[in-house]
């Protein structure tokens, strides 16, 4: 059988001062991407800075997870910001990383919508040129992470940025290949051995069965792995050590 490789990427960094949510050391230790919070769903300066040092140490690939401005709702709220805004606001999230990164003698190496940006720039195409123009703002042609078959996954190619497929093994599909929204009964999947199921479908074969039972098609080069989760560090591990196991080589795509 022909190898497979594929990345696994998690959000970390999403604490907030004194307050932290994901165990951002325990899954340097099994992810290849971190998608870093810049400030503005999650995560400040502090924080940026010490998971780019741990990133870099680790030889993790640090990459901007660029939001809404939108602390108090996680980013997960939707919200209406003006083309021009918007631009201007995810070159800023992806600066002020490139700093930390720089820093810590990494580099931001990818950029990754978060929450209600990811799920709007699947089909709004003012939002995804947005932020396609706030990664060319900041002049490092950084690939971009996001759902295969995207708004943004075609605005991106046409710019001439890489474009990077993500599938997701905890979140159900709908029978057309995007997300389930998180407010629908079973958008979630929280069953571990099911999820690990679907990692190792989605990495060999690039299908899974969609929310209302049938196969779809979902070609992915990176697996995002929660780690706002219960147990999501338990569950990475149990994700990777069953990916290697069926020959699966985990690494980072970039």
């Amino acid at each position: 059988m022909t190898p497979v490789s594929i990345d696994l990427n998690a959000d970390l960094g999403e604490g907030f001062g004194r307050w932290r949510l994901t165990d951002d050391e325990q899954l340097l230790s099994v992810v290849t991407s971190a998608n870093v919070a810049c400030g503005f769903h999650a995560g400040d300066a502090a924080t940026m800075r010490r998971v780019c040092g741990a990133a870099a140490e680790r030889g993790v690939r640090i990459g901007a997870q660029v939001a809404y401005r939108d602390l108090a709702g996680f980013g997960r709220r939707a919200m209406d910001v003006p083309p021009d805004e918007l631009a201007a606001e995810v070159a800023y999230q992806i600066g002020a990383l490139e700093v930390f990164a720089r820093a810590a003698g990494s580099a931001v190496s990818y950029v990754k919508p978060h929450g209600a940006l990811y799920n709007r720039v699947v089909h709004d195409e003012q939002q995804a040129a947005a932020v396609v123009e706030g990664v060319e703002l900041t002049g490092l042609r950084l690939p971009l992470l996001c759902l295969p078959g995207s708004t943004l996954h075609a605005l991106a190619e046409k710019a001439g940025l890489r474009v990077v497929a993500e599938a997701f093994a905890d979140r159900a599909y709908t029978a057309g290949g995007t997300l389930v929204p998180r407010g629908s009964d079973g958008a979630v999947i929280h069953d571990p051995a099911e999820v690990v199921e679907r990692s190792v479908s989605l990495a060999r074969f690039g299908v899974l069965t969609s929310h209302c039972g049938q196969p779809v098609a979902v070609r992915a080069r990176s697996l995002c792995l929660h780690g706002d989760t219960p147990g999501a560090v338990g569950l990475a591990r149990r994700v990777r050590a069953q990916l290697e196991g069926a020959g699966v080589r985990v690494e980072a795509f970039v």
